[in-house]
Parts: structure tokens; C-alpha cells; sequence
């Protein structure tokens, strides 16, 4: 059972043709989608369809495009005259889509014994961040056992 987001992110894939991690590929899905990369030297940012990166690592490009693409999804409005409190909000849930975005469930869904590093570089990401969503699906197929069990007893 797909969460909102997964569901989301599922149904946004498929909608533009991506069914595996081949098809992660950064500029063509943000061309597929109507937004526009950039790049600048200072800092990372999303303003309307316009995701603003630092050149640095194909990886953290990747991890950080997620994020931004995110907010330009989810969120509208400037930050900056935002309560901090809604602000951390926001970003929690940009990292939040960034994770499922990067390593989708329903691709996860289709590998069998694979480590972090597989992970690593099937979705190109860093290895903490492999990590961490790693922990996230485990966390929830657990919980999938749990409750289906406590539904059967």
C-alpha cells in the first residue's frame, strides 16, 4: 500500500514514460515536466519553474534537483516572508519528496537483495542518503507486517 506521496510520485512517472532507475535522468525529466535548470555559483534555489543549481557532483545534482522540484510541486509562496515554523515544514517535506523522488518505492519495490550500494548507484545518489531511505522502506514494510498481523489476530 502506496502512501499519498509514493502514489504521487508513482503516478507522476509513469505519466512521463519513467519506469526504472534508467530512466532517471535529471534534464530529461525536468524537460518532461516544464521546468528549466539553471545553474549559479552562490546558491541553490526554485523560483516558478526554474530549479537553480551549483555544478558540483552528478549525485548531489541529482539529490538537489529533487528537492527543489519538490517545492516547485508542492509548495508556493516565498520563503522569506514565511513563520519559520512553515518554513521548516516546507523544507521537511522537500527532503521528504527528495528521498521518494531519487529512490521511488515502486522501483525499490522491484529489487531482491540489494545492499546501499547497489542503491547508490542504481538511483545516483550519496551513500547517506542511500542510507536513509533505505531506512525509511524498511521502516515501513516492517510496519506493513506489523499491522497486517495485528489485523489477522
Amino acid at each position: 500500500m502506496y502512501s499519498h506521496l509514493e502514489d504521487f510520485i508513482y503516478k507522476l512517472y509513469t505519466s512521463i514514460g519513467v519506469k526504472d532507475p534508467t530512466g532517471l535522468e535529471m534534464h530529461k525529466i525536468a524537460k518532461k515536466l516544464g521546468v528549466e535548470i539553471t545553474y549559479d555559483e552562490n546558491k541553490i534555489f526554485r523560483f516558478e519553474n526554474e530549479i537553480s543549481l551549483k555544478k558540483c557532483t552528478k549525485r548531489q545534482e541529482w539529490m538537489d534537483f529533487a528537492h527543489e522540484l519538490g517545492h516547485c510541486l508542492m509548495h508556493c509562496g516565498l520563503q522569506v516572508s514565511m513563520h519559520p515554523l512553515f518554513v521548516e515544514l516546507q523544507e521537511w517535506q522537500a527532503n521528504n519528496f527528495a528521498y521518494h523522488f531519487c529512490v521511488p518505492t515502486f522501483m525499490l519495490d522491484k529489487l531482491y537483495n540489494y545492499t546501499v550500494y547497489d542503491v547508490m548507484q542504481l538511483f545516483n545518489v550519496e551513500y547517506d542518503f542511500a542510507c536513509k531511505r533505505l531506512e525509511m522502506y524498511k521502516n515501513k514494510k516492517q510496519g506493513e507486517i506489523i499491522h497486517g498481523q495485528a489485523a489477522i489476530t
